[in-house]
């Protein structure tokens, strides 16, 4: 780590938790980020802040002029542009330092186990339980510790799911497939900071599991109630019938 560093993650590395090899632990990471919408903009923004050194963005879609309320990483300028490019474009002038792979397609199954092999964490800020089921099945099947949120109108949810650990439940264990789709923020809205703070929760998540911290949320999920402010917590354990997890 260069006296550059040193400085620019000053107030990080003064924490116990974190110290010297905490953030080179950030430095050396590399995450990906599956979506790069209300969620994932906040979550690309904020762990390129804190120094992870390589970020994959994984998207096929374009910004548009309704994602500009809440996708922070795009601006007025981005509208009709590739929404991995344009986040890439905000994460530079954000941190230069921070390697970023723009991964523009819809990935497949294989495609995500390729991308899961090759990163520390997965962080998926999708909207769709299709999606969601392939990361999920990419991070059992690699053995990466997954973040996953979602947000809609007034509420929001953060999970974090670690097959590293033992008897760690799935995606799948939360939502078992068949459960029918999920509202989409296009027919039922979100209000704009709600995206910000799950997907901050995210990226505080995925810190410490790159950190090491002792104490990460793996086997809990926490519902956030925006409109009452009311945080909740609720431990999820693996359902032994599972059909991505304990076959």
């Amino acid at each position: 780590m260069n006296d550059n560093e040193l400085l620019r993650y000053s107030r990080q590395i003064m924490l116990p938790d974190v110290e010297i090899e905490g953030q080179q632990k950030l430095l050396d990471a590399r995450v990906a980020v599956i979506g790069v919408g209300g969620l994932g903009c906040p979550v690309a923004l904020y762990l390129s802040a804190a120094g992870v050194g390589h970020l994959d963005l994984v998207d096929f879609d374009v910004v548009d002029v309704s994602n500009l309320q809440r996708q922070i990483a795009h601006e007025e300028a981005s509208i009709g542009e590739r929404k991995v490019l344009s986040a890439k474009r905000t994460i530079s002038r954000l941190n230069p330092a921070t390697t970023v792979t723009t991964i523009d397609e819809q990935v497949s199954l294989k495609r995500l186990c390729d991308i899961a092999e090759s990163v520390d964490v997965l962080v998926d800020g999708t909207d769709n339980f299709s999606t969601r089921y392939e990361v999920n099945k990419a991070s059992i099947a690699t053995n990466t510790p997954l973040v996953s949120g979602a947000a809609i109108r007034m509420e929001g949810q953060v999970g974090v799911f670690d097959p590293r650990v033992p008897d760690s439940p799935c995606y799948c264990c939360l939502y078992s497939n068949g459960v029918s789709e999920p509202l989409n923020c296009a027919e039922n809205g979100v209000v704009a900071p709600l995206v910000g703070i799950i997907g901050s929760m995210q990226a505080m998540e995925t810190i410490k599991l790159i950190c090491g911290f002792p104490d990460s949320s793996s086997g809990w999920v926490l519902y956030f109630d925006a409109k009452r402010m009311d945080w909740r917590k609720l431990r999820l354990r693996k359902n032994p019938q599972c059909s991505a997890c304990s076959g």
